[in-house]
């Protein structure tokens, strides 16, 4: 099952898409179901997924100490469609979860195909960036 529209477009790095290019990016999301205790990501490991909580509750946990929760409309692993670098963090559910998870092989041939796409992704990144480097400085 694809992941309502209205997850995807809470997440920042797909805000500037149009309804129908949300639809289209919802198509490739696959759904998936962890139980209580399993680990959807693990620090330090490599990591080709994306995911949007659909229900239930996880913690995430930075070098074994807990620094959030992540509910319904939370994502993580954005990163991870554009390059294969390691996970920043441990993802484990703390509860039934429904996520769904978008590969890098399923989201670069939409980003390759739809320029459209590409360039706000593009714009997106950018700000992104830019509001990390506010941060930082």
């Amino acid at each position: 099952m694809p992941a309502p529209v209205e997850l995807i477009e809470r997440v920042p790095l797909f805000a500037d898409l149009g309804r129908r290019e949300l639809a289209q990016l919802a198509d490739s999301f696959k759904e998936r179901r962890f139980d209580a205790g399993d680990t959807i990501a693990e620090e330090g490991q490599s990591g080709v997924g994306f995911f949007i909580v659909g229900e239930g509750e996880a913690s995430v946990t930075l070098r074994g100490e807990v620094v959030r929760t992540y509910r319904s409309g939370d994502y993580f692993g954005e990163i991870a469609l554009i390059d294969d670098g390691k996970r920043t963090a441990t993802v484990k559910a703390d509860t039934a979860l429904l996520c769904y998870g978008l590969t890098a092989w399923d989201f670069r041939p939409l980003v390759e195909s739809n320029s459209a796409i590409a360039w706000k992704l593009l714009r997106a990144m950018a700000k992104l960036l830019r509001q990390a480097q506010q941060r930082d400085s």
